[in-house]
């Protein structure tokens, strides 16, 4: 577009009232470029002397930045510079409600080697840069999702301005890829909000709401997103009149900050984060440290050789294998957010939703209902006291959000609102669909059913949270068993972010649909799974946790045991997992297993011992481990960095009750690995019985369901990576060791010998 074009433009403001591009500007550009590609940038001059940058890219919902995009932004600042009577400019988004939601991340696995993707950040960079070093200021208004690139932009414009809208975040969340800001942002960030939030937002991935990020002087004022684009000329206009183009955050310093403002202070914020991120991440992730060694740099040597190291460490980080899972993991995810339960088969709106029973799982259920899908739910309990500890369950954690100020009161009040009970099926009439979360007994669940029939409608669909019993036999006494169908939701539910969706043989396709839509309206991953014991996740997980079992009482030591898994990768290791889910629990699941799938599934019999002595684990103080500690220790107020706290110790009468004296002769590295190749023995049977629908969804359900360990990629990926003649050989040499249950199965004996893989 010439400078004429734009002069002559009618277009007044790039955004209407709702923080739309105004259509007639885009149809004039559209119009001018009819004849060469649309550009994702237009230039929109405006009588005030400010012009809006406006970022559109077509065909998409939600902004990315390209890599060929930088030819246009090239383009449109020398437009800038060549325009001496544009006084200052607004860099906004063509999308209703986002402003850029990262980099594309397909650019990245188009790069074959680390020069590519050094090249690739420096260009960016160098991009950035030219807006920064722009002579006229230029503001960002920022409305919806400012996140990876997006935010390393917005960082690079003079001031940034946000909405309001309760869909603007800002934030930096590379590193959950496995990655760290490439375009700039780990100089930038530390230099508008301060060394230790900056590490804090970087490290952790965290976004901030558009209060926060004005308290933390990454923004400059927050206001409606109806006067958004006007506040940010407004603040283009004071820069100019104060003829300083680069605006000083006015956030407020605390003591801390000041007290670090030196070297020796930033050191040990420095030192303070490392072994913070050691700790959580044993190692195990490149990404932290990278980040920490950029800030450093930046800070400690100069910005220029900061970008440099930004740049070699992006490189780095891409071509890891960690990141590589990482963001297999993304897309594999990102994909099944578009598919539906049974391809072609639309769901039924859910208006309305029942849960029967109101204890933990039920009042976690009753929660991502009513505030992540927003639908009215209806809690039946059969007393008033489980339907008041269910409400209690939604009031605390919302309430954690007001103190926090993540939502306002009356947020709180509304979404509290959408959640009742009763002692009766009062209000089930108009309900389409029923959670039942009662305890996990068939008669009482085939009660349940035969219960909603007679006080739903016909289409009410009826899903099972059951972790074990077959859904044919909850089904077994149902007047529509089309509509009965398996939803296993795992503890805590709030925070867990699988669901396994378990049909049985009878269940129409529009109930599979539905659920799943549900599911995901709730804010979880679900994955289709086959109606057969212990279903995908609890079969894979079962001998995982009875070879620990084994070792356990083989001598090696509880802490031991899961201080292996945690420095593999799990989250927290299977006797503490034990003790968290409740050693009762894993009790009354184990027989279900064995008795449909054999002895590779039979639980150590010395394990009804603790039982016996009321061992139950975690929810009641008795286990593997002790529970009445200490109360944890003040967060060190010098580096304002949580220090690790030392890990809950092991209850050593347990050893005397199995009769067992613990020796420890096994390395780490062997006890991980014997517990391991167990779930991934019984993850390939999963995948070829069907039980999952494919390897992908298999490697899903073990990630978010089991905490297995991301970097990896999940188990059947894991598989890939060693090779499978790796693993028979291996599963082959214990199984002569220790017995049959280590005997590899067909599939993988098949892969070895064909030379074969799962992607």
């Amino acid at each position: 577009m010439s400078n004429d074009k734009v002069e002559n433009s009618k277009v007044k403001d790039c955004a209407d009232k709702d923080g739309a591009v105004d259509n007639q500007a885009a149809e004039s550009h559209t119009a001018t470029h009819a004849e060469s590609p649309i550009s994702a940038f237009s230039l929109v001059k405006h009588d005030n002397g400010i012009a809006h940058l406006v970022m559109d890219v077509a065909d998409e919902s939600m902004n990315t930045l390209k890599a060929e995009f930088a030819e246009q932004i090239t383009q449109v600042l020398a437009q800038i510079k060549a325009d001496t009577s544009i006084i200052g400019i607004v860099l906004c988004s063509g999308k209703p409600d986002s402003f850029v939601a990262g980099a594309d991340i397909n650019m990245l696995n188009a790069c074959q080697t680390k020069e590519e993707v050094v090249a690739l950040s420096r260009q960016g960079q160098m991009i950035f840069a030219q807006l920064e070093q722009l002579t006229i200021p230029i503001v960002a208004a920022i409305n919806g999702p400012c996140l990876g690139g997006g935010l390393e932009l917005a960082m690079a414009c003079h001031g940034r301005i946000c909405s309001d809208n309760a869909k603007t975040a800002l934030g930096l969340p590379e590193v959950q890829l496995g990655l760290l800001p490439g375009s700039g942002g780990t100089q930038r960030l530390p230099k508008l909000v301060g060394l230790q939030k900056s590490l804090d937002m970087m490290l952790t991935g965290k976004q901030l709401r558009a209060k926060q990020a004005l308290k933390s002087g990454l923004v400059d004022d927050v206001v409606p997103n109806s006067i958004l684009i006007s506040a940010a000329e407004n603040l283009v206009l004071s820069f100019s009149t104060k003829g300083k183009h680069y605006h000083k955050s006015q956030r407020k310093i605390g003591l801390v900050e000041k007290l670090l403002a030196n070297k020796a202070g930033r050191n040990i914020v420095y030192q303070q984060a490392e072994k913070s991120v050691l700790s959580k991440t044993q190692g195990n992730y490149p990404a932290p440290l990278k980040i920490i060694d950029c800030v450093r740099t930046g800070l400690e040597a100069s910005s220029t050789q900061g970008y440099q190291v930004e740049a070699e460490h992006f490189a780095d980080l891409v071509m890891s294998s960690e990141s590589q899972q990482l963001r297999h993991l993304f897309f594999a995810t990102t994909e099944m957010k578009k598919e539906q339960g049974v391809a072609d088969v639309k769901a039924e709106a859910i208006l309305k939703a029942g849960v029967l029973g109101g204890g933990l799982m039920g009042g976690g259920i009753a929660f991502v209902t009513a505030t992540k899908a927003n639908v009215p739910v209806r809690i039946k309990d059969i007393n008033h006291k489980g339907i008041n500890s269910a409400l209690k369950y939604s009031y605390d954690l919302l309430n954690k959000k007001v103190k926090r100020r993540f939502i306002l009161k009356s947020e709180m009040q509304k979404q509290l609102a959408m959640i009742t009970g009763t002692v009766n099926f009062t209000g089930f009439k108009s309900v389409d669909i029923v959670v039942e979360a009662v305890f996990e007994d068939l008669a009482l669940k085939q009660e349940m059913v035969v219960a909603v029939e007679e006080h739903t409608q016909e289409q009410t669909i009826f899903a099972s949270n059951t972790s074990s019993l077959p859904i044919h036999k909850i089904a077994a006494q149902a007047k529509r068993p089309e509509n009965v169908i398996g939803l296993h939701y795992f503890s805590p539910v709030d925070k867990m972010p699988l669901v396994e969706i378990i049909p049985h043989e009878n269940t129409s396709d529009k109930t599979i649909s539905t659920t799943v839509a549900f599911a995901k309206k709730q804010g979880k991953t679900p994955i289709v799974v086959k109606d057969k014991a212990g279903f995908y996740v609890n079969r894979i997980l079962a001998p995982y946790m009875n070879e620990a079992a084994i070792l356990l009482l083989a001598g090696e030591p509880i802490d031991k045991i899961d201080n292996a898994l945690v420095k593999f990768g799990f989250p927290v290791g299977p006797m503490q997992l034990l003790d968290e889910v409740g050693i009762d629990v894993g009790a009354k699941i184990g027989p279900i297993l064995q008795a449909d799938l054999g002895e590779r599934f039979a639980a150590p019999a010395a394990f009804d011992k603790l039982i016996d002595d009321g061992r139950l684990g975690k929810k009641v103080n008795k286990g593997l481990y002790l529970y009445k500690q200490p109360k944890k220790g003040l967060v060190a107020k010098l580096t304002g960095l949580i220090k690790p706290l030392p890990s809950k110790p092991v209850d050593e009468s347990i050893y005397l009750l199995l009769g067992i004296t613990p020796k420890g002769k096994l390395s780490a590295e062997t006890i991980a690995k014997r517990c391991l190749y167990m779930m991934l023995n019984e993850a390939a049977r999963c995948v070829d019985e069907g039980i999952v629908r494919n390897a992908r969804d298999g490697d899903i359900g073990a990630i978010f369901g089991i905490g297995f360990p991301p970097f990896l990629g999940g188990p059947l990926r894991y598989i890939d990576s060693v090779g499978a003649k790796s693993v028979v050989a291996q599963l082959s040499q214990w199984a002569e060791q220790y017995g049959e249950r280590y005997s590899p199965c067909q599939a993988l004996i098949t892969m070895a010998e064909n030379d074969q893989s799962y992607y």
